[in-house]
């Protein structure tokens, strides 16, 4: 059984993982990281979305043994001494979520989608958010929030 390195919100974990693991699945069951939902397993919903080596990436299409060596941020990651990451208010503030099943990969891919245009239109965050699925809101408030989360991030960044 192969041994991996890989480190999770700023821990580093070594674990012998079976070859078809999901790294969805290391997540969750052996690191405890129950932030990160398995919503289909095909990759097509995006629920499971985490960051990879600063790169959104859906973790059931990720097997464990291809994260040896990797950084991974979850949702359980984002956050800085009990505060919520910017994004994560801003799903709050702006009622972003009903079940809240989505939301995790929402965030994640959201940030993501930041990093490339921290100032994006409403029709290149819907396009950013394609690959991630809710199905219980309009989508009007995660909209919302992405901007928000953006207008939020953007001080942050230019905060002494």
């Amino acid at each position: 059984m192969p041994r991996i390195t890989v480190t999770v919100d700023g821990t580093t974990y070594e674990e012998d993982v079976e070859p078809r693991l999901l790294l969805v699945h290391l997540l969750r069951e052996r690191l405890g990281k129950t932030g990160t939902p398995v919503g289909c397993d095909t990759s097509n919903c995006g629920a499971c979305t985490i960051m990879l080596d600063g790169q959104s990436v859906k973790s059931c299409s990720v097997l464990a043994v291809q994260a040896d060596g990797c950084d991974v941020v979850t949702i359980e990651g984002l956050g800085v001494n009990g505060s919520m990451h910017p994004m994560q208010q801003a799903f709050h503030e702006e009622h972003a979520l009903q079940c809240g099943y989505c939301t995790p990969g929402m965030v994640m891919a959201a940030i993501d989608l930041l990093k490339h245009d921290p100032e994006p239109s409403e029709e290149t965050i819907r396009q950013g958010l394609e690959g991630n699925l809710c199905r219980c809101t309009g989508y009007c408030n995660i909209v919302r929030a992405v901007r928000r989360g953006a207008q939020e991030m953007g001080q942050a960044v230019s905060t002494p």
